[in-house]
């Protein structure tokens, strides 16, 4: 005798087994082209999309550049724009600070095709941390769906260079946290631990995607400022940079 539970599994073996319908197989080929056609449309899109990046990523340069000039004309920009994003200010120690009142400009460029990488640029004033003038991480964004990350070694001068992790003592107390620098994001390229990588990953993106196209959102920490704004005489700039907050207060006077 036939359990119920067989009989239905014998009637599934049928209609599975069974003939398809002639009709049935036209719908889908037909179906199959519908699909590929909007395949096609979509590649040619994003062919398209590319072609007005790359368009707008040259009419952008010039403004970029001339960004550039003034924000050099500025103390400070970008340590305090630094240490007042979010994420990004508190991957900065002590160390890191003094550093980046070197920084004279930050600079993100989409490779020429756009889709397949970009790279970041830190160009500094001399200073007695290192000899490079230039710090440089590039993504490459590679055919098997990998990424591969270039970055400056960064020659330390004599007595200089970044912590490696150790926590420390400081005003006579002890860090509760590991003071690593944010500069080993630059010697981090052949870390092979997947977590370490999406974070380091998730830094470039927040420089890219975040901090670069408006810096001046986190340098006036959120604030709009306009002329009248800056005239009224309560205006106080929020930023978090008590030498920077000085130097605009000896301007306004």
């Amino acid at each position: 005798m036939v359990g119920g539970g067989d009989s239905k599994k014998l009637k599934v073996e049928e209609n599975f087994y069974k003939p398809v319908n002639s009709q049935l197989l036209i719908s889908i080929e037909k179906l199959q082209d519908i699909q590929d056609k909007l395949q096609k449309i979509n590649e040619e899109a994003n062919d398209k999309v590319l072609e007005i990046e790359q368009k707008y990523n040259e009419i952008r340069k010039p403004v970029y550049e001339n960004r550039d000039q003034i924000i050099k004309s500025v103390p400070d920009f970008w340590l305090t724009a630094f240490l007042n994003h979010p994420a990004l200010g508190q991957l900065l120690n002590d160390e890191d600070e003094e550093i980046l009142k070197y920084l004279g400009s930050v600079e993100v460029e989409d490779n020429k095709d756009v889709k397949s990488g970009y790279t970041i640029t830190f160009s500094f004033k001399p200073n007695p941390y290192f000899e490079d003038t230039k710090l440089i991480k590039t993504y490459t964004f590679l055919d098997e769906g990998t990424t591969k990350i270039t970055a400056t070694p960064i020659k330390w001068k004599e007595g200089q260079g970044i912590l490696n992790g150790d926590s420390h003592k400081k005003n006579g107390t002890k860090r509760a946290y590991f003071d690593v620098s944010f500069f080993s994001w630059f010697t981090d390229c052949e870390e092979k631990d997947d977590d370490k990588d999406d974070i380091h990953d998730e830094v470039a993106e927040l420089i890219k995607d975040d901090l670069w196209p408006n810096p001046l959102t986190y340098f006036n920490n959120g604030i709009p400022v306009d002329a009248e704004v800056l005239g009224e005489p309560d205006y106080e700039l929020s930023i978090r940079n008590p030498k920077m907050q000085s130097s605009l207060e000896n301007h306004k006077h």
